[in-house]
């Protein structure tokens, strides 16, 4: 019986790649504020994203409202119950061939007065009548029923500690305000009557909090401090009467959810929610009508809610019933007394499907598949798991293992993230790992310590130590799926893009006998570029200024190390097997990157694959290069690894 199996699964016909890269057709449904409308992103026949509404009764007709030929709806928000804001560009195109910005356009929800607000082009000629440059962005709506305006922002010219000129701008006639808000803030908190009540300010290695009673009261501060060498905390949740809600790790490992009182400056001594080794990361859930928490949603080794009040609780069990085995997002609009819910549910097999669910009736209906190509039954299952590093620190990964064969002696890539310092892996589904499982190799997603989202300790221990104990963390990484009998040792392949693709070239030239290839896409080549290339977007600003020489390394104080640890000291030293691809218009991690280690290479390692696409920056955009990487990616690494 086990052979006819195998036999099958091998006629079977896989996948096609284009399949998983494709972008989404139905995309970020959004209620109105009063429940009654519902908005979303969806593919029209030729593959252009439109922007449509419908009533939030079941049976409605959808209506396009912003529908372009040659270009596709990107964002949009709700000003309020009858209008609407939304951006525009051409995702049929490079960002390297991209010369304008998404701009900002104003709608109502049935297709009338429409509006351009902010510029797609930056010209040097003067302004139109009221339409703001192209180098304004959207902020932020106001929360507020009845009105028209929204906020909008511009970042300031200075580089080493920009802030934002922060505007109300009204949607209909175009005028606007200007808000004042303290020196070099960029982050900003909204009460539910629209008015700015908390502004984050950054210059050079401190971060400040300020707090306003309301709109005609002063700024007051109520927090500073330097991220690098102390906790603060970061304010995510502001109600109409001031009670402010935030993050800290207040002497813990873990970031956690607190009560901060603004009048005596302290948080409340019990937090409102911690997670065993998780930092806290999540929304707040806002009964208007009651004027109180309803539920927050937070993340652990899969996103979840936990609602506050027993009614919430009963509907989100009804859901859950109805669509097992999912992650199911609820949401209500503002509109605390309406029988009709918007419901997000996803998974690590399911790219994600849209209901709408009728609390009186208990009847949900479809609203629209985020990939409809994507057969849910044929995706693998993605597991988080824990191991301990070989100085016993213990580092968390997700684990997917391809469905359809037995989980023994698989090929094996391990999957290095970009950042370095962020949360790596997240449960749902993944495009890139979904392939790969689906072409019968196993992956693992290490958050190999500088990562965040799982504590201090694992975060600072990754601190100046790319090369080094970050790298050998993806060895230990194979070492536990080897031991745990998933991995062949003979065949297995590491991946990365960024940081992930500087751990490609570091584990090839460390570890040269771990890994059969590599895969390193968009890659540091070596870390001084990172802080000598000019034309890079991080170039003199703060973060190369003080951050990278704390987290990453010093150029002068530590110079021995970023040489040891550069790959491209070192690249005679690479003899595997080897993708090297690059973006021409990348300004993150620019082409120089590349160009340099390839010319380092070539000489003495004929089996690199080198790949540039021109139009691209810092990684794929376009489905036709995604197509052309990742079917290269699966003929290098059946050569290399060959699955069986």
């Amino acid at each position: 019986m086990l052979l006819i199996m195998d036999v099958a699964h091998a006629k079977e016909t896989p996948v096609p790649v284009e399949s998983f890269f494709k972008g989404a057709q139905f995309s970020d449904a959004q209620l109105s504020p009063n429940a009654e409308s519902i908005a979303f992103l969806a593919a029209d026949s030729n593959n252009r994203t439109m922007l449509v509404v419908m009533n939030a009764q079941a049976g409605a007709t959808p209506t396009p409202i912003a529908r372009y030929s040659n270009l596709d709806v990107v964002f949009f928000h709700w000003v309020n119950n009858d209008r609407l804001v939304y951006g525009i560009s051409d995702k049929a195109t490079g960002v390297g061939e991209t010369q304008s910005g998404a701009g900002l356009f104003a709608i109502d929800k049935d297709g009338k007065n429409s509006r351009q607000l902010i510029d797609r082009f930056i010209s040097r000629a003067p302004p139109k009548f009221r339409m703001l440059s192209a180098k304004m962005q959207f902020i932020s709506t106001t929360g507020t029923d009845n009105s028209d305006d929204i906020y909008v922002g511009q970042d300031s010219s200075e580089r080493v500690n920009p802030g934002t000129n922060l505007f109300r701008l009204n949607t209909k006639s175009g005028q606007t305000e200007i808000v004042a808000v303290p020196p070099n803030s960029g982050d900003f908190l909204f009460d539910q009557s629209g008015q700015v009540r908390v502004a984050v300010a950054s210059k050079d290695r401190i971060t400040s909090t300020y707090y306003k009673e309301n709109k005609t009261a002063e700024w007051i501060l109520l927090n500073k401090f330097d991220e690098t060498i102390e906790d603060g905390f970061t304010p995510i949740f502001i109600s109409p009467t001031g009670e402010l809600f935030v993050t800290t790790r207040n002497g813990k490992d873990t970031a956690a959810l607190y009560r901060y009182d603004t009048k005596t400056k302290s948080l409340d001594p019990t937090p409102l929610l911690a997670l065993n080794g998780f930092d806290f990361d999540g929304k707040i859930l806002f009964d208007n009508k009651q004027n109180k928490l309803a539920g927050i949603r937070y993340e652990t080794d899969a996103p979840a809610t936990v609602w506050l009040n027993e009614q919430d609780k009963k509907i989100q069990s009804q859901i859950d019933a109805l669509l097992p085995n999912m992650v199911n997002f609820v949401d209500k609009g503002k509109a605390t007394d309406s029988d009709i819910r918007l419901v997000r549910s996803f998974s690590d097999t399911h790219p994600g499907n849209f209901f709408l669910f009728n609390t009186s009736t208990s009847k949900i209906t479809p609203l629209g598949e985020v990939n409809p190509d994507i057969d849910p039954a044929k995706m693998a299952y993605r597991d988080f798991v824990r191991y301990k590093a070989r100085d016993g620190l213990e580092i968390p990964a997700y684990i997917t293992l391809p469905k359809g064969r037995p989980a023994k002696n698989l090929p094996l890539v391990v999957m290095v993230h970009g950042g370095p310092f962020l949360r790596g892996g997240h449960w749902g589904w993944t495009p890139a790992v979904q392939f790969l499982a689906s072409r019968g190799y196993a992956v693992i997603e290490p958050d190999f310590r500088g990562s965040t989202g799982y504590g201090k300790k694992l975060y600072e221990a990754g601190w100046k130590q790319w090369g080094l104990a970050m790298q050998d963390d993806l060895a230990d990484a194979r070492e536990w799926a080897v031991k745990q009998g998933y991995a062949d040792p003979k065949r297995v392949c590491i991946a990365g893009a960024s940081y992930g693709g500087y751990a490609v070239l570091m584990g090839l030239i460390k570890d040269p006998d771990l890994y059969r290839c590599g895969i390193s896409w968009v890659g540091v080549s070596d870390i001084n570029l990172l802080y000598d290339v000019s034309w890079s977007d991080t170039a003199g600003n703060a973060w190369t200024k003080f951050g990278m020489p704390k987290l990453i390394g010093d150029q002068q104080k530590d110079a021995e190390q970023l040489k040891q640890t550069s790959p491209l000291q070192q690249a005679s030293r690479l003899k595997n097997p080897l993708i090297l691809a690059y973006g021409g218009a990348d300004v993150r991690v620019p082409l120089v990157h590349g160009t340099k280690f390839y010319d380092a290479i070539k000489g003495h390692n004929s089996k690199v694959e080198w790949i540039v696409y021109p139009e691209e920056a810092h990684g794929w955009r376009l489905l036709k290069n995604n197509v052309d990487f990742w079917t290269r990616v699966e003929k290098f690494l059946d050569e290399n690894t060959a699955v069986k």
